[in-house]
């Protein structure tokens, strides 16, 4: 048994279903942007032993290189071509690159420019963040001419393993959208319902999280949520059932939606919380993994393909989680 598979083995079965869905599929192509620090190359080399990724590594061959021999890492199998220096000849140049391959960049803005051709090449069907910073690697895949942008807006989900709740829980948005608007909102949700479905959830139940369960005129979040339910019953978002405003015990407690006498299809069992703004889904996330020991994967949806986004204080099992959700994911978006 490798580690990726011993981190497995010791986690809840919540994320052993999820690696087995995964293992059911081929291996995902994956353009790791700028791998050139020891936790995002041993990310990118456990997801690869673990049957989840196939990578092709962007950045400087020799720091790459570097890490993998101070932290023992075997890229012996990887051989290396040399990334265009012009944007403007990298699809073209790139169109032989393929999986285990190193494709050396100067610097990490053009790691991020590279990964993002080979995804629009077509020789990558996802991509993950490596040591660059994600703004950067987010402002490639979002480049007008260049990048990976489809008309949905960009949102990050949380896909979470909490051992005080029965099924995994999706939070979003709590990394890329600051303020949404309502338009915004519903591209959120409706991208957060799709990953549900490739997770092989048939009919999430989303719930709109606010401070409180009514519609308050002077609370614009509960008016959002409002006529994000209202959006869902025109076919304005597809695929789920939606309720709120629900405060954070309505949605996970039918208990405490009982007491208030409010009756839903979705408290007590959400597969989706929205999140009002950024600050209050990071905070979520973040205390439920650190005060209730939950685990993690991160990943941006709404372009072409799925982003793996993660931290240097993700535990080994947040980052193969987010590997075998880009899989499931991106196996679901080429259906």
């Amino acid at each position: 048994m490798n580690q990726a598979d011993q981190n497995y083995t010791e986690t809840s079965a919540q994320y052993r279903a999820l690696m087995d869905k995964a293992h059911a599929m081929p291996a995902v192509i994956t353009a790791v942007a700028h791998p050139c620090d020891d936790i995002s190359l041993i990310g990118a080399l456990e997801a690869m032993e673990a049957g989840l990724i196939q990578p092709i590594l962007v950045g400087p061959e020799q720091k790459i290189r570097q890490v993998a021999q101070q932290h023992g890492l075997d890229i012996s199998r990887f051989q290396t071509v040399t990334a265009p220096l012009h944007r403007r000849s990298s699809d073209e140049a790139l169109t032989h690159v393929e999986p285990f391959t190193i494709v050396s960049t100067e610097h990490s803005h053009q790691s991020a420019e590279v990964a993002v051709a080979l995804v629009r090449s077509g020789y990558a069907h996802s991509l993950m963040k490596g040591s660059l910073h994600s703004d950067e690697l987010l402002s490639a895949v979002l480049d007008k001419v260049n990048g990976l942008r489809t008309a949905r807006r960009l949102s990050h989900v949380f896909v979470m393993d909490v051992p005080t709740y029965h099924k995994p829980l999706l939070i979003t948005d709590g990394a890329v959208n600051i303020a949404p608007d309502l338009t915004t909102k519903a591209d959120i949700v409706q991208n957060a319902i799709d990953l549900a479905h490739a997770l092989g959830i048939e009919t999430p139940k989303v719930a709109i999280l606010c401070a409180v369960e009514t519609v308050n005129p002077t609370m614009p979040a509960t008016l959002d949520a409002a006529a994000l339910c209202k959006m869902a019953e025109r076919g304005q978002i597809k695929g789920a059932i939606l309720d709120g405003p629900l405060a954070f015990d309505n949605a996970i407690s039918a208990d405490a939606a009982a007491q208030k006498g409010i009756v839903s299809q979705v408290s007590g069992d959400a597969d989706i919380l929205v999140a009002p703004e950024l600050e209050a889904g990071n905070i979520l996330a973040k205390q439920l993994t650190w005060l209730s020991n939950a685990h993690s994967a991160g990943i941006v949806l709404g372009a072409r393909v799925p982003i793996m986004l993660t931290s240097r204080s993700d535990s080994a099992v947040s980052r193969l989680a987010s590997a075998a959700v880009a899989l499931l994911m991106a196996s679901y978006l080429r259906k």
